[in-house]
């Protein structure tokens, strides 16, 4: 073949003692409730469509070899100039010097310029799934930053079933899915402990990869992490407010997205941490007695209901309470370094994963950024969409200066914890909760995020490469260039080792054997724009 040059390229008994955090006096703060209690991320999912989608065939990807390119390692930070990278059957076949490969017929061969390979980047908390009208076109965008797979954090029935029937709109355009959870747990689904567990065992039947937590009873909160585990699953998501980062970690909660979503973590890591947990009871937690009332799932995973739900989330920091802020800001008055390390220590010791999203807690607590305002992903998002994300960024601005300082306060503190995780050895993955409506959830703001919390352009690289890859057990096959692996990689134009800024620079992308250039993934992009607008 050619060589082609790239170089321009109901159990009311079971209930439980109410407390405090669970008694709400009206179904209006309820709903209010669902907002905090699902905090970051997208609206509760039980259906997707009443329409099947049709079928997704992924295209057989042609033998390619990709010549004079600077292989380069995260597992062990090394490089490896001018090689060559033969795909065969979505898998990596070699990857040898490129002096002493041979031509043959059946293979495209590509030059790579000099260019630096680097295994696929991977999203480690996404909902793009979730989209009814645009996810092609998300995940297409998705596609064209590096990500080669993804990490489903919120799935249904339907999403799990269409994904057995392989009806997902994936394919050599999008990212792959690695695994997806079935409906997140919380006190519609999981009121009590027998009810959490029947519903865990019927996700694992369903064929769900793990459990997705957002708010539970303390007890069931701890007996799902035990049920989930029994039935072989891992167990994710948030931290409800009656339960603390420690004895989240220490009880065996496999990851902790957003580092937990409310005040525990600061509560924990303030030298006046005892006084503070007195305090620290969250307004608006989801009531249990939701678990009991018929058709409430429903009602409030109604089409109404979830575009409500939808607005409220472009900033859940618009729904806290003044008691809540007050309570935060009196937590980061007090942070305690030594105590954070400690935390950090306790989660490193447990291997409790980390799933930080900082792009998502930057567009909470520093919505007032003036990069925002035009961000050029709003393009990508409908016309509602946009008046939406522009009424909510207007709301922030509207707080009390207080207010916003204590939420700037509450990322930068956020920076120095990811760093203190990082040192003390901490897995942590990338992972933007997006993409939505809410501008700047890209995974490669997510980068520059890590980079200004002080992690080095390696470290940055791993943690979304070979991070993932072991989080998910499959380094044998995902998170190097090397014989064996899947063929999910990038040519970047830069070395990604000198700046987390080369990291963004892709000029192709391999993706389960099928290569396409930037400027080819970018025109799928437009043309799914302009049919979306169409």
């Amino acid at each position: 073949m050619g060589v082609n040059d790239i170089s321009g390229a109901a159990e009311p008994a079971e209930a439980g003692d109410a407390s405090r955090r669970t008694i709400l006096k009206s179904m209006g703060v309820a709903v209010a409730g669902i907002g905090a209690a699902a905090a970051v991320g997208g609206p509760l999912v039980t259906s997707l469509t009443n329409n099947e989608p049709a079928r997704s065939v992924m295209p057989e990807a042609k033998a390619l070899r990709i010549d004079h390119v600077t292989v380069v390692d995260p597992r062990d930070g090394s490089s490896r100039r001018d090689m060559s990278v033969l795909v065969r059957d979505g898998k990596i076949a070699s990857v040898t010097a490129s002096a002493k490969v041979e031509t043959t017929a059946d293979v495209k061969v590509v030059d790579g310029a000099d260019r630096f390979a680097v295994p696929g980047y991977n999203n480690m908390h996404t909902h793009v799934l979730q989209e009814k009208q645009r996810s092609k076109l998300f995940m297409a965008a998705m596609l064209a930053d590096g990500t080669t797979g993804m990490r489903q954090m919120a799935g249904s029935d339907d999403l799990l079933l269409y994904r057995r029937e392989r009806r997902l709109p994936l394919g050599a355009d999008t990212p792959g899915l690695h695994v997806m959870p079935g409906a997140l747990l919380m006190p519609f689904n999981a009121p009590s402990v027998s009810r959490a567990r029947s519903e865990i065992s019927r996700q694992k039947d369903l064929g769900a990869d793990f459990i997705k937590l957002i708010q539970v009873e303390r007890d069931v909160f701890f007996d799902a992490v035990s049920w989930a585990h029994a039935n072989g699953l891992r167990i994710a998501g948030h931290l409800p407010p009656t339960v603390s980062p420690y004895e989240a970690s220490e009880a065996g909660f496999d990851s902790i997205e957003h580092l937990g979503t409310s005040t525990n973590i600061w509560i924990e890591t303030s030298s006046d941490r005892s006084a503070l947990r007195d305090k620290g009871d969250t307004p608006g937690a989801l009531p249990n007695w939701l678990g009991y009332v018929p058709f409430s799932q429903r009602i409030f995973s109604s089409d109404i209901a979830t575009k409500t739900m939808a607005k409220r989330l472009l900033n859940p920091a618009l729904m806290n309470s003044q008691e809540t802020v007050t309570i935060t800001q009196a937590a980061l008055d007090s942070f305690d370094e030594d105590a954070a390390v400690k935390l950090a220590e306790t989660f490193a010791r447990n291997s409790t994963w980390q799933t930080p999203t900082l792009v998502r807690l930057r567009t909470q607590y520093l919505a007032d950024a003036p990069e925002y305002k035009n961000h050029p992903w709003l393009k990508m998002v409908s016309a509602e969409d946009r008046g939406a994300f522009q009424e909510s960024r207007k709301k922030f601005m509207d707080l009390p200066a207080e207010t916003r300082s204590t939420y700037h306060r509450y990322y930068a503190t956020t920076l120095k914890m990811i760093k203190v995780m990082h040192d003390a050895g901490v897995p942590i993955m990338t992972g933007t909760d997006g993409p939505s409506a809410v501008p700047g959830q890209d995974l490669h703001a997510e980068f520059q995020e890590m980079a200004a919390a002080g992690l080095k352009p390696l470290d940055v690289l791993r943690s979304t490469t070979t991070n993932p890859a072991s989080f998910l057990g499959r380094s044998g096959h995902m998170g190097a260039v090397a014989t064996g692996m899947d063929a999910d990689f990038l040519l970047l134009d830069a070395n990604p080792l000198e700046s987390v800024d080369n990291m963004t620079k892709i000029s192709a992308i391999v993706r389960a054997g099928n290569f396409a250039t930037f400027q080819e993934i970018s025109a799928t992009v437009d043309n799914l724009l302009s049919k979306a607008e169409g």
